[in-house]
């Protein structure tokens, strides 16, 4: 008989060699029920199932069976059973683990969702940034004209910055929108990779004024007195001789000089940048000129009859609602928008759900089949399909989206 130390590793060997069918057992039953139920199985039932799979008769039993604990190898056998027991364990639990986080469905959008590998974060300004990078040529776009070779080197040898926060999904939808207004596409397709590799498919700018105006607008041009400083996408109200008619600057340029207000290219800055960036758009020089303006088409006989119409321009107003987006971002709080889906929280109630405490974030309106209900109380029932506003931290937002759907 060997001594004491060598029978336990022997018996540690042992449970090695025969634990391994009992653990994936253990595991794969953690995690079937976690993910189609939600139900964990007790610990106790599943290390008695994993010790009578690996053979040893009565389960834990056995270490009460005088057989086993009176025979010459008895530290050997005890100390197989104890380890199979503490390996099944340990399979059940991360089992349970991955049951309860694995995603229900798996979907192209749940692959856009990811976020870019850290190792593409760079520190700049004292802020974290991605820079997406163009790799590869610039494919045509199909059913449209080929770019022009210029244009195709200028988007392959661009780089852009975004916020580090964004998913891949939004990261492409801010890139193409991005690409749309520096280059004047008239169509982009984006795909980025986790390291932050952009595949771009675009369609070359299409010529003409038609594309600037929006459904159900008429552009009109007329000659006046302009003010200085005028820009695209100024609001304005032209004062006709039997109207007033109000429209959106397309054009305009000052007879003076010859200064023309053309599609500004929107400068590359960080979307997290709360101080308003100064305007790059070129302006009018004052005095007489020519006025372009998108006008309802019931607006559009009265301008045209006018000799002599005046221009004045119109304030847009202070936004504080991006003053109070501005201030939750410096104190780290989101918003998303998240679809509900057919898990926990379908069919409850939103005091049942307990969404605050148990997620940190809070529901500032609930999306029903009437429209959208802010401030909801909490009576209101949540069911798989509506949308949902909520405001909080950044890993309680994604543990809360992880959640619903």
């Amino acid at each position: 008989m060997a001594s004491l130390p060598v029978e336990i590793l022997l018996g540690i060997y042992l449970g090695l060699l025969v634990g391994v069918i009992p653990a994936l057992v253990s595991w794969a039953l953690g995690f079937a029920f976690k993910y189609f139920t939600g139900v964990t199985i007790p610990g106790l039932g599943v290390v008695v199932l994993a010790i009578a799979l690996a053979g040893v008769s009565g389960g834990l039993l056995a270490l009460a069976d005088k057989s086993i604990t009176s025979a010459p190898n008895a530290e050997r056998v005890v100390t197989a059973i104890l380890l199979v027991g503490m390996v099944s364990l340990y399979a059940h639990s991360k089992g349970d683990k991955m049951g309860a986080t694995f995603p229900k469905r798996l979907s192209l959008k749940g692959l856009r969702d990811k976020r870019l590998s850290a190792d593409v974060v760079e520190l700049v300004g004292g802020r974290d940034e991605v820079r997406i990078r163009v790799v590869g040529d610039v494919a045509d776009m199909e059913g449209y004209p080929p770019l022009p070779e210029s244009l195709r080197a200028e988007i392959r040898d661009g780089e852009w910055t975004f916020p580090v926060d964004l998913r891949i999904g939004e990261l492409e939808a801010r890139m193409e929108e991005r690409l749309k207004t520096e280059f004047d596409l008239g169509d982009v397709a984006v795909s980025i990779d986790e390291q932050g590799r952009a595949a771009v498919v675009a369609a070359p700018p299409f010529s003409g004024l038609s594309k600037r105006i929006d459904d159900g607008r008429h552009a009109v041009s007329v000659d006046a007195l302009l003010p200085t400083g005028l820009a695209r996408n100024d609001e304005v109200t032209v004062l006709a001789t039997d109207a007033e008619v109000r429209g959106t600057v397309v054009s305009a340029s000052s007879a003076s000089d010859g200064t023309a207000v053309e599609t500004p290219a929107t400068p590359d800055i960080d979307d997290t940048e709360v101080t308003p960036a100064p305007v790059q758009a070129p302006t009018t020089d004052g005095g007489e000129g020519r006025l372009t303006v998108a006008v309802a088409r019931t607006d559009a006989g009265p301008l045209l009859r006018s000799g002599n119409p005046k221009v004045v321009v119109e304030p847009r107003g202070t936004r504080r609602e991006y003053e109070l987006v501005s201030l939750l971002r410096r104190a780290g709080t989101r918003f998303r928008r998240v679809t509900v889906g057919e898990g926990e929280l379908d069919g409850t109630t939103l005091r049942e759900a307990s969404v605050r405490e148990q997620y940190s974030v809070a529901i500032l309106a609930v999306r029903k089949q009437g429209g959208w209900r802010l401030a909801p109380p909490g009576d209101t029932d949540i069911n798989a399909g509506e949308e949902l506003y909520a405001v909080g931290p950044t890993d309680a937002l994604d543990a809360f989206a992880e959640a619903v759907a």
